[in-house]
């Protein structure tokens, strides 16, 4: 079902005019205020000592002004006439209340982008011949409509949209509708918005963030798409990156990024600091902990879907801005009725100007003491998209996205002996096109193709140019999916589809001195057939999505697998403003970063995709259940849910270990238990939550010694208390997060290196028997929106990340220096790091 859509300028201007116009005398009386009607009914059992039969359900959103009458008869009729109410008496003492069979509707129908009347457009009572068209000011007004009856209100040019009668009820004002909404978007019941504007939780447990209507959130000043998804419990990055993120206890690599509908191997900038994907046409996140749709393969850990913008405009819309680490631009601009083009463009100033943005983002990002470093580094992506409608009916959308960081290096010693001068490329081309049909006001189809190439090349020539590394890790995939989605009924909806996939990653390292060469490819092709069916009652009360995938997935004179792979997702509101949720989920995936610890290059984890062999790295697979209680009233949301996720086929060289076990090669798993709590209260003026997450998080490598003991991603106890205020275009948000420290391994300081061999190793202790200190950090933010002229609207915007300046200690490991002495190796957390911004939009 779609969103109830946003109230009209004309609204919001005739409501700030009401204190003004009843100083003139246009409102004489102040009216009472209004009553539930279940109350009244009450009062009525018991003035008068009878009783009314009716469904809580049907009125507890019905409100009435209280009659002034005393007599029964004269009450009921009154109630009548003024609610949507038939209440037929039964005997002297009991009466039935039941909701009219028929109700009168009206509406003003507008576009959704300059919120223009749309007049002559048809507005149909679906299964009969009852019609008509908008008035010249778009508005409408039926009677006789049944209750259950469905909407649906078309024009040239603008995509059908579809309502139940029931939300049209003849009001005043009557009912905004604003056209060129997506056919998809009718399935998505909202059950709870959260934390800020524009993030919000739905039936099926996902949670999806809507960039056009985001609030502010702390540290933040502009809707970083990566960063807002860790306000959220069970979403954390563990080594303080916006792109390597960790949900429930999961490597970074478990989670499927999705950019319409394009899987993609790149997220970050700045080695994962920054979001890569453009905030300003992407229209909605959809971010997904558990019971994902079968629409879905891949990702053991989580999804997220970004979705840009896609519908076309009538007029050119757009923005720019800047901040301290990079400028951009965005627009779409309208070339016909119904084909447009849109466009972003962002690049860092980094290589030119140094900030102090710059300066603490690269103090975390090349930290190393023993070294003085010269870095030209800078980044920058854009992207396009083609959107063609054909008819209403049948659109073309095609989209381009490339991402690319880019970094060289001089490092020197302050002797001049050991000069380093090192190169990193990290380059992300994609580009993929849909075919979006509605065949039938019941049956919708959608076809996909894409093509993904990702490149990670890393060079470094040290020692007078004697010793030249060279690695390369490539990615390329194509893909296929096609969709199909028919209505069963209002309240049930069959989902099938297909999907291909080939990927294909090559992984080469060449050493001059002493020579050493190595090349290793691989191609993957799956396919997948999907099916699901969804079941929610019109009153929103009881959802139900049940749904598989079959994967046949093989790798070329290598193996071959089939998984069956079940989902779930179920929820329920048992009494008033109470849910219950269970979702299940069994997911599979096939591509991994082995995780390249190269101690002489900056310092930098280097990760590398490859894909499974069946042998060395199995297909990774993941089951997870969880049951979760939701209470939402009077926009006070409390949230609890247990979960346990175990996932499968990990191997030790894609988790970063950084002991004994670095080099070990084992197959294991990790099973993760865990609760995650969160109450939030909102306002119009402000919003304010808390949330904790426990994790119980732990390996089981068989032929380790020992077998069971802490993951490296393990967060035992996580807090966040933050807030946000809003006074007319003034934001402001206030953050302060709490978390356990990480496990690590100590050496055995009792025995700390082992002599016997050579070279010579670190003797640990216990693997992860040892834990970080707390780390802690405080975030603030404000921006302040004004106009510039009647089309142009700016905004400014301050933030501080860690104004408290606490150290955290990120990660520390072990390493023997020349003389064979140990070396302790921390990595820091970001210090002190401002950020300003100036944005305009028109």
């Amino acid at each position: 079902m779609r969103k109830a859509p946003l109230k009209t300028l004309a609204v919001h201007f005739f409501l700030l005019l009401l204190p003004f116009l009843s100083n003139k005398g246009l409102a004489q009386e102040i009216s009472p205020p209004k009553i539930q009607v279940i109350g009244l009914l009450q009062d009525l059992e018991n003035e008068f000592n009878i009783k009314f039969s009716f469904a809580d359900a049907n009125l507890e959103d019905i409100q009435i002004n209280r009659p002034e009458t005393n007599e029964l008869e004269a009450s009921i009729a009154f109630i009548m006439a003024q609610t949507p109410l038939e209440i037929e008496k039964l005997s002297d003492r009991y009466y039935s209340v039941v909701l009219k069979k028929t109700i009168s509707i009206c509406g003003m129908v507008l576009d959704n982008f300059e919120n223009n009347t749309i007049p002559g457009a048809t507005v149909r009572v679906l299964d009969s011949e009852t019609a008509m068209v908008t008035n010249m000011d778009g508005t409408f007004t039926l009677d006789e409509v049944p209750r259950r009856a469905v909407i649906q209100i078309s024009h040239l040019g603008f995509k059908p949209y579809f309502i139940p009668a029931e939300k049209l009820i003849n009001k005043t004002p009557c009912t905004v509708i604003t056209l060129a909404l997506s056919y998809q978007e009718l399935e998505e019941v909202v059950v709870y918005k959260f934390l800020t504007n524009g993030l919000a939780k739905f039936s099926d447990g996902s949670i999806q963030m809507n960039t056009a209507q985001f609030g502010i959130l702390p540290g933040l000043i502009e809707p970083d798409i990566l960063q807002s998804a860790q306000s959220l419990p069970g979403i954390k990055s563990v080594d303080e990156t916006v792109s390597d993120i960790n949900i429930r206890g999961g490597t970074n690599d478990q989670n499927l990024i999705l950019w319409d509908g394009i899987k993609m191997y790149q997220s970050g900038h700045f080695f994962g600091l920054i979001s890569a994907f453009n905030p300003y046409l992407t229209d909605k996140i959809t971010v997904i902990k558990n019971g994902t749709s079968s629409i879905y393969g891949d990702g053991v850990s989580g999804v997220m879907d970004l979705r840009t913008k896609n519908e076309i405009q009538s007029t050119i819309y757009g923005g720019a801005g800047f901040n301290l680490i990079s400028g951009d631009v965005y627009g779409q601009i309208p070339l016909a009725e119904n084909l447009a083009v849109q466009f972003s463009g962002r690049r860092s100033v980094t290589d030119f100007l140094e900030t102090p943005t710059y300066t603490t983002f690269s103090e975390k990002a090349f930290q190393d003491s023993d070294v003085l470093t010269d870095n030209d580094f800078y980044f920058y992506d854009f992207t396009g998209k083609l959107l063609y409608d054909i008819n209403p009916y049948h659109k073309v959308r095609l989209s381009l996205i490339h991402i690319n960081n880019d970094l060289d290096n001089f490092t020197f010693s302050p002797d001049g002996n050991g000069d380093t001068e090192s190169s990193l490329d990290q380059i992300n081309v994609s580009f993929g096109g849909s075919l979006e049909s509605e065949w039938t006001d019941n049956f919708y189809t959608q076809a996909n193709v894409y093509y993904t190439q990702y490149r990670l090349t890393a060079f470094s020539i040290t020692e007078s140019a004697s010793r030249q590394l060279y690695q390369n890790n490539l990615v390329k995939e194509s893909g296929a999916k096609l969709n199909t989605n028919y209505r069963l009924t209002p309240s049930l909806q069959w989902t099938n589809g297909y999907q291909f996939t080939e990927t294909g990653i090559e992984n080469i390292t060449r050493i001059n001195l002493p020579f050493f060469e190595s090349s290793v490819k691989g191609v993957i092709r799956s396919h997948s057939l999907y099916s699901e069916l969804r079941f929610e009652t019109e009153d929103n009360s009881l959802f139900a999505q049940f749904g598989g995938r079959l994967n046949y997935i093989g790798n070329i004179n290598t193996f071959e697998k089939v998984l069956i792979e079940p989902r779930l997702s179920i929820s329920y509101e048992f009494a008033r403003n109470f849910k219950v949720e269970a979702l299940g989920e069994f997911k599979s995936q096939y591509t991994n970063q082995v995780i390249d610890l190269e101690q002489n290059f900056l310092g930098l984890e280097r990760r590398r995709w490859t894909l499974a062999d069946g042998n060395v790295l199995p297909i990774v697979q993941s089951k997870q259940g969880s049951l979760g209680l939701n209470y939402d009233e009077n926009r006070l949301y409390v949230g609890i849910e247990a979960f346990y996720k175990n996932v499968t086929g990990i191997n030790v060289y894609t988790q970063g270990f950084q002991n004994q076990n670095q080099f070990d090669g084992e197959i294991g798993e990790y099973l993760v238990k865990g609760v995650e709590f969160l109450v939030n209260k909102k306002t119009n003026d402000y919003s304010a939550w808390f949330s904790y997450a426990y994790n119980d998080n732990k390996y089981t490598f068989n032929t380790l010694v020992p077998p069971n003991f802490p993951n490296n991603l393990e967060l035992e106890h996580s807090f966040t208390l933050a807030g946000n205020y809003m006074y007319n275009d003034l934001k402001i948000g206030v953050g302060f997060n709490y978390r356990s420290g990480k496990p690590y391994t100590r050496p055995d300081f009792g025995n700390p290196i082992d002599t016997t061999i050579f070279p010579n190793e670190i003797n640990y202790e216990t693997p992860n028997s040892s834990s970080l200190p707390e780390y802690f950090r405080a975030d603030a933010s404000a921006t302040y929106d004004f106009n510039l002229s009647q089309t142009v609207r700016a905004s400014v915007g301050a933030s501080i990340l860690n104004f408290t300046n606490r150290k955290n200690i990120l990660n520390t490991y072990y390493r023997l220096d020349e003389n064979d002495e140990i070396e302790t190796i921390q990595r820091i957390s970001l210090g002190v790091t401002p950020n300003a911004s100036f944005r305009i939009r028109f």
